[in-house]
């Protein structure tokens, strides 16, 4: 069976901005254009993937290792979010079940985001800067520098 998630990480090389940050255990990426939702010509900026190596359909089957890199990368994420740009908030949802592979999302709230819009999916935010492939290879660059 194959699985978008592991695909995904034997060609990094073909998502814009690359890896993030990774270790054993997690990658962390930008939300590529390709998704198996479609293909976008832009995406949300700073909306950041944690995702464990190992093909897992739950959290509950991360193991203690896998679970602490997850955490730590989350944090490292959400801190190079509010480090390197506007985001006034930082937000993060575990959501698997368009991708059966487990997935953190981080993602940013930048400000003036309506009251209202908070309540829906990110994608529908009407005033989210939105990039194409160079803007999210330069966000990519940008977040890489806030945490060296």
């Amino acid at each position: 069976m194959s699985c978008f998630i592991c695909d995904k990480h034997r060609d990094m090389d073909a998502v814009p901005g690359g890896v993030l940050l990774a270790d054993e255990h997690m990658v962390v990426s930008h939300l590529p254009l390709v998704t198996p939702a479609g293909t976008q010509d832009t995406v949300y900026l700073g909306r950041l993937l944690v995702e464990p190596r190992r093909h897992v359909e739950g959290l509950e089957q991360l193991t203690a290792d896998e679970g602490a890199s997850l955490g730590r990368f989350a944090a490292a994420a959400a801190a190079a979010l509010k480090s390197a740009t506007d985001a006034e908030h930082v937000y993060a949802a575990l959501i698997s079940d368009l991708v059966p592979h487990t997935h953190l999302h981080v993602f940013p709230r930048y400000p003036g985001t309506p009251a209202e819009y908070r309540f829906q999916r990110v994608d529908e935010w009407a005033e989210a800067p939105r990039g194409d492939a160079a803007a999210v290879e330069d966000y990519v660059d940008r977040l890489r520098a806030a945490l060296d």
